[in-house]
């Protein structure tokens, strides 16, 4: 009788240069622990080692979203299951110790154990594009307020007729003013040298403006492809609908329903309820970029939803405060785009495209690369899980050109 093939579980504690494997059995029994490089070459001989002391059902793994993040997408690419593993606990790690050993065997435990469940993050789509443009984007925003703040101080302490003329301006009107002086003199001359540093500090100023604006309109591009029907809701534009679909990921399965989406953004209602009283409070946990995004979402929709004005203003006659208010509301919020995320509104039937595609022989990846998209964007428009108007015609007509050639 053949034997029972051994299941292991393996966990990697990761580092910028190199990470420790650890593998245990399905009993929690240690196995080995080796060290490999954070290089391409080292993740092969990572897959190697823990594939080969039986079959792998899960990896946990350390940091998915820095120092793990292509280790994680290569273990993903071999089909194995990846976990994301926290940081030990510090009480634990004070009792027993700290090496990377310790750490990947920890890391494989608290798979075993079940207290990992988190899926990490694909990192592999359009939202991974949206997270590093915004990353760019908000680089230049606190960029371009440093060099403002810098400008309105040299102002303070100028010289009397750089000051009289320049310090009443409003700040746009004054980077654009600063920006076309031609400073004239020697290094010598404080009142040149002033106006020679203010408008290298407005050219900047200019430089970075641009850089932003050209950021958002990626934004609005990848927007408009991947998830078109999201700026529609009220109140949520293109700064808000990228960072909670960055907050989302690119695999929605992740998350398992709507309710781990609230408390992932930090609106799931935390009892605090006393004696007598009876009453939830807002999370403080969760990811509190995607938090504010959804208290901009509220504020829009307090200031212009009319639905929203009346619900405010019957939770007031009720005796309930703004803030609890605000609560109920960002919750609502979150649960109304998730829902939007994760099915959106029917979009028209586009089954045809596909079985066109198919008859001409062509593979999703080649259409991707003629019309400049992303191969999963075509596979949800064929499939019909999202909604592109424009991009629907424009693949169609391009399938009807090249039937006719």
């Amino acid at each position: 009788m053949a034997s029972k093939p051994t299941k292991v579980i393996a966990g990697i504690d990761t580092h910028s240069d190199t990470h420790h494997v650890a593998v245990i059995n399905e009993h929690g029994k240690p196995l080995a622990d080796k060290e490999f490089l954070a290089v391409g070459s080292g993740y092969r001989k990572i897959i190697d080692f823990i594939t080969s002391y039986g079959t792998v059902t899960a990896v946990g793994v350390e940091g998915t979203g820095s120092y793990g993040a292509e280790l994680a997408r290569t273990l993903r690419g071999e089909g194995l299951t990846v976990m994301e593993v926290n940081r030990p606990n510090r009480a634990v790690r004070r009792l027993k110790g700290k090496s990377d050993p310790l750490d990947a065997y920890q890391a494989a435990k608290s798979v075993l154990e079940g207290r990992t469940k988190a899926i990490p993050k694909a990192k592999d789509g359009p939202v991974e594009c949206l997270r590093i443009i915004r990353s760019g984007r908000a680089s230049a925003i606190k960029a371009r307020t440093a060099a403002i703040n810098q400008i309105k101080a040299l102002l303070v302490s100028a010289p009397d007729k750089v000051r009289a003329k320049y310090r009443a301006l409003a700040t746009s009107a004054l980077i654009t003013a600063l920006q076309r002086t031609r400073p004239s003199g020697h290094l010598a001359d404080p009142e040149y040298v002033t106006l020679l540093t203010l408008k290298a500090l407005a050219a900047r100023c200019q430089a970075l403006g641009a850089e932003i604006e050209a950021a958002d309109a990626a934004l609005k591009e990848i927007l408009g492809s991947y998830a078109p029907l999201l700026c529609d809701l009220p109140g949520v534009g293109t700064e808000v609908a990228s960072q909670l679909l960055i907050t989302f990921g690119d695999n929605p399965d992740r998350l398992g329903n709507e309710a781990q989406f609230a408390s992932l953004v930090g609106v799931a209602p935390v009892p605090a309820s006393s004696g007598k009283t009876t009453r939830h409070r807002l999370s403080r946990g969760g990811d509190r970029s995607a938090n504010n995004a959804l208290h901009q979402v509220v504020l829009v929709r307090m200031g212009s939803c009319q639905r929203t004005k009346e619900y405010v203003a019957k939770r007031t006659a009720e005796g309930k405060g703004k803030r609890e208010i605000m609560r109920c509301l960002k919750r609502y919020a979150a649960r109304e785009i998730y829902r939007q995320i994760t099915n959106p509104r029917p979009a028209p039937d586009n089954s045809d495209l596909r079985r066109v595609r198919t008859e001409l022989g062509m593979t999703i990846a080649t259409v991707a690369g003629e019309l400049g998209q992303w191969v999963s964007i075509l596979s949800r428009l064929e499939r019909g899980h999202i909604r592109n108007d424009e991009l629907a015609a424009t693949y169609r007509q391009w399938l009807t050109e090249q039937k006719a050639a």
